[in-house]
């Protein structure tokens, strides 16, 4: 256990590699009721979350959810966020644990709507399971009506689960595994819990720490912030760009900035990076091109479960950043070699 944005988190319960490998081919659970929850509600939500985001929400359909980021206004990012449409006039917005208290000011600070636009910060009363793997839709199945294979990733419902009702059970997840997110009241989350360890007993379920969730979005690709992105890093950077929208109507903050870093291009790239030589890159690590001259630096890193190797994250100076680079990592005063690769690793 330890302590991560204020609450006594599990950092893991059987052993990293164990809850991993059963994440990637079995079915595991994370309580990540950490995170924070945020309505967006009123006449003019949608046209708040339009200037907030840099992503189109303006293609959401009720029961569909979109990855999006909310520039700070600086080139940086304030956080990286889950926006669900919920409603014609009605979005749940899913944030970081550790940035709550920073985004709902930065949130409430750039409502310029005023009364058409209606915010409540509810992390305090909503728990969140995570059930990720390739095994994680038959045991669900079993607890709820709703026929899961129906919803499609990125979308989501609201019915029963584990006969608790009004659950948000979205087909959303941080480990590239498969699986959905359950959304609920706290005071139903021990039934929740109970019943899927019980309807998973067969199938070897697993209670599933931060370790493994950070070697499981790592080996995808997947960002995280404080590590990956932060308030200094912008999405195009942070090979964003799919999620920064730049379409007729949509003036969110940082859109002319974030447009002509796009048009003009960027002096560094966040990219993959895999070991050659042996070794485990780490978060701070420098990076070196072969003659020995700095040029990035790692954001986030371990050994991969999966591929028995060195793999991590890192900005390096563009011309550095194409596939297929050698790069050397610093590693206790040795520069051992790596080479950059897309995303995902596995």
């Amino acid at each position: 256990m330890a302590l991560f944005a204020g609450f006594h988190m599990p950092i893991e319960y059987s052993g990293v590699n164990h809850e991993h490998m059963t994440v990637r081919n079995g079915v595991g659970v994370f309580d990540v009721s950490h995170m924070g929850e945020i309505w967006v509600k009123g006449a003019k939500a949608l046209e708040f979350i339009q200037c907030i985001t840099s992503n189109d929400a303006s293609v959401l359909h009720v029961g569909n959810a979109q990855y999006s980021c909310m520039p700070n206004g600086k080139g940086g990012i304030v956080d990286d966020i889950l926006v669900y449409r919920c409603g014609k006039r009605e979005y749940l917005l899913v944030v970081n644990a550790a940035n709550v208290d920073k985004d709902w000011t930065w949130i409430q600070a750039n409502n310029r709507f005023g009364d058409n636009v209606e915010l409540e910060n509810v992390s305090d009363r909503m728990s969140q399971l995570a059930v990720q793997g390739p095994k994680a839709i038959e045991i669900m199945q079993k607890l709820t009506p709703v026929n899961l294979k129906n919803i499609p990733y990125y979308s989501f419902v609201t019915d029963v689960f584990a006969d608790v009702k009004e659950v948000i059970i979205s087909a959303t997840g941080y480990t590239g595994s498969g699986g959905f997110e359950l959304y609920f009241h706290n005071n139903d989350g021990m039934k929740i819990w109970d019943a899927l360890f019980e309807a998973g007993k067969t199938e070897n379920i697993l209670p599933v720490g931060l370790a493994a969730r950070d070697t499981l979005r790592l080996e995808k690709g997947f960002c995280l912030y404080g590590n990956d992105i932060d308030d200094t890093t912008s999405p195009i950077e942070a090979g964003l760009g799919r999620i920064t929208k730049f379409v007729p109507g949509k003036n969110f903050i940082d859109k002319e900035r974030l447009l002509q870093q796009k048009m003009e291009g960027v002096t560094r790239r966040l990219v993959g990076l895999e070991m050659v030589d042996r070794g485990i890159p780490r978060h701070g690590y420098g990076l070196f091109d072969s003659a020995g001259n700095h040029i990035g630096q790692v954001t986030s890193g371990t050994m991969s479960p999966c591929l028995k190797i060195g793999i991590g994250m890192g900005y390096v100076a563009t011309q550095h950043a194409a596939t297929g680079s050698e790069i050397y990592v610093s590693i206790r005063d040795k520069h051992l070699k790596a080479k950059t690769v897309k995303f995902p690793f596995v």
